[in-house]
């Protein structure tokens, strides 16, 4: 295949404002055949006809008839402006999924772009399997459009109950850090995550972007961020959309990624630009890899990451009552009103889903026809089958250790003095150690690993380190059992989640004064674990973890700046069913507890313990019981 590069013609100059034409470059190609071309537009037609539907149809769900008030939804809620570019994206992923044969899944970070992810796992099968009841028909179409954002349906944002998710799109920013956390010990998994413009201006995104530090491509997989840059948020523009192109360019290049660019709003020419690039990323992944994993080269790659700029609403309406609608922050949601006070808004609503000629995708019993079908990856291949996305098919036991070989010797209650976390921390070294061949454990933390005493770990890993290292650094290197070399809180707490939910088990260590930074990232996974409880297909993972030591009454010379034990407080307000919090009076407690902890599922356990010298109370046998007794009255509420 040979490409061609050319300028941008003025016309398409005025998809990216501000850029100059010296530097904008578009590329034409033949890397689709007209006949791939053909379906693949008519595969994103379909996503995009689906999702509307989602969002406005109770009734008629191919328009067989006329389109009545009485067969839209009463109150119509949901998010188109993200929709079309993730259902772009869905359908070119789908494509390279089949050339390469790669493991991967999609995480859609852009908030409430349900109806995107749920069209296409519907397309591809993998919804009906998992809810038989929602058919592969005109039927299972109206049951699919009913149950979005409806009574007793699903939610308009991508949530545990859509297949193929690992990620909660109701609060924004942990997107990237989630798709890390699950390619750590995967080298054979590659994370699609979807970044939106406006999650990009959080806090926790922002700082995500230099997780590319942290990946060793020899055993580790890869991510592969997209910046769908549709230029708006709910009524402003994206900081990341009004920049200059350079300056957006040098952006990320400062951040270590080589980004590609796919910009424009005409369909022929995007398809195949997204197609060629699409394929460049893959391939560069690949040789990545493939240096690194066949040479031993440990040196920092400069990974590939995807900027797609296209207009928000894309595909939808151009113009309602006057104003424009495509391409500006009116598309966010909404963009017709067709209720009872806006009855003509009803034909502007026909006319809409008509433009995607449904007719010509779904066969007379309204299934999508067999030649499109023919377009999606097969069996776990299919993104919302993978096996990753439902994290507890993979799940292994910890190889586990004896805690009772690390009991402090304790004579007589409060007769000698331990350091709590600094017994807990050689034990925490054995589960290491025993976990290396599996590679399905880690400690994760912001920078605390040696100041909460669990340094022995060091002794059988290191860090985790992809920068460059100097004289004097203590123990970095490009792979290892830890991650505590980034201060964020955030990181921690997104790159656990998304290991555990992947299926492996870790924990978090912090200070008790400063784990309220993620109060909020706590809570939407406590809300995961409590839908899944409800969801027969998703299976069990490890629970997340917190040891949190520098507790409220030992704050040593910070004083009462950092004291805040309200984390605490914030857990127990959960359901019983999912929280449990555990204050351990000494080491052998402590051994206990986590021995416990790390063997349990589908829990938060929040472990809070001393790090001083500090009396020991009880044996070892007398701490078993002592927590046994209290693990079944906290079972118990």
């Amino acid at each position: 295949m040979k490409t061609q590069i050319e300028t941008l013609t003025p016309k398409q100059l005025q998809t990216t404002p501000g850029a100059a034409a010296e530097k904008e470059l578009v590329v034409k190609t033949n890397t689709l055949t007209p006949e791939l071309l053909h379906g693949m537009h008519a595969y994103w037609r379909a996503a995009n006809y689906l999702s509307v539907g989602q969002i406005y149809l109770y009734d008629n769900p191919l328009l067989r008839d006329p389109l009545k008030l009485s067969h839209v939804k009463p109150l119509v809620v949901g998010h188109w402006g993200t929709t079309p570019g993730q259902n772009f994206i869905y359908v070119h992923l789908n494509r390279v999924i089949k050339k390469y044969d790669l493991d991967m899944f999609y995480i859609a970070g852009p908030g409430h772009g349900g109806p995107a992810i749920v069209g296409n796992v519907y397309l591809e099968g993998t919804w009906s399997e998992v809810y038989p009841n929602v058919t592969q028909d005109e039927a299972g179409l109206k049951k699919l459009f009913m149950q979005f954002s409806f009574p007793g349906g699903i939610s308009s944002h991508v949530a545990p109950t859509t297949p193929g998710s690992i990620h909660e799109g109701g609060e924004l920013g942990y997107s990237l850090s989630h798709a890390f956390g699950a390619a750590f010990d995967n080298p054979g998994l590659i994370v699609a995550c979807v970044v939106g413009d406006g999650e990009a201006e959080t806090g926790p995104l922002a700082t995500a972007w230099q997780s590319n530090k942290f990946l060793d491509p020899i055993t580790d997989g890869a991510v592969l961020p997209i910046l769908h840059l549709n230029g708006y948020k709910i009524s402003n523009p994206t900081v990341l959309a009004r920049i200059e192109h350079e300056e957006l360019e040098q952006f990320f290049r400062g951040c270590g990624w080589e980004p590609y660019f796919v910009e424009g709003d005409e369909p022929e020419t995007m398809h195949q630009l997204m197609a060629t690039t699409l394929d460049k990323a893959i391939e560069d992944i690949q040789q990545i890899q493939k240096n690194a994993r066949d040479k031993s080269d440990t040196t920092r790659p400069r990974w590939p990451m995807i900027v797609l700029r296209s207009p928000k609403g894309w595909t939808g309406p151009k113009v309602v009552d006057g104003l424009q609608i495509e391409g500006t922050f009116r598309s966010h949601q909404v963009p017709i009103l067709a209720d009872s006070e806006h009855p003509d808004h009803v034909k502007l609503l026909e006319d809409w889903m008509k433009s995607y000629r449904a007719e010509e995708l779904f066969d007379d019993n309204g299934r999508l026809r067999p030649e499109l079908a023919e377009l999606a990856p097969k069996g776990d291949r299919r993104m919302g089958a993978n096996p990753h996305a439902n994290g507890g098919i993979l799940l292994r036991d910890l190889r586990m250790p004896d805690f009772h070989d690390h009991a402090v010797n304790v004579p007589a209650p409060g007769a000698v003095d331990g350091q709590d976390t600094l017994v807990l921390g050689k034990f925490l070294r054995d589960v290491a150690k025993l976990n290396q061949d599996q590679r399905n454990f880690r400690v994760f933390g912001p920078d605390e690993t040696l100041s909460n005493l669990l340094g022995a770990v060091f002794e059988v890993t290191n860090r985790q380190w992809e920068a460059r290292e100097v004289k004097n650094d203590e123990f970095l290197a490009p792979a290892g059992r830890v991650l505590d070399s980034m201060l964020s809180e955030h990181q921690c707490e997104g790159w656990l989640e998304g290991y555990l939910l992947t299926g492996r088990h870790g924990l978090f260590n912090s200070y008790e004064a400063f784990i309220r930074i993620v109060d909020s990232m706590f809570s939407q996974h406590a809300k995961w674990l409590k839908v899944t409880l409800e969801l027969p297909w998703r299976r069990k993972i490890a629970s997340l973890n917190y040891l949190l030591a520098s507790h409220v009454w030992q704050q040593d010379h910070n004083g009462f700046t950092h004291q805040d034990p309200g984390f605490l407080d914030h857990v127990i307000n959960k359901k019983a069913d999912i929280v449990r919090v555990y204050l351990p009076p000494d080491a052998n407690c402590l051994l206990s507890v986590f021995d416990h902890c790390l063997r349990s599922r589908n829990y938060v356990n929040v472990v809070v313990a001393g790090k001083h010298a500090l009396p020991q109370w009880l044996t070892m046998d007398e701490a078993v019981v002592h927590c046994t007794e209290g693990n079944w009255h906290l079972a118990m509420g």
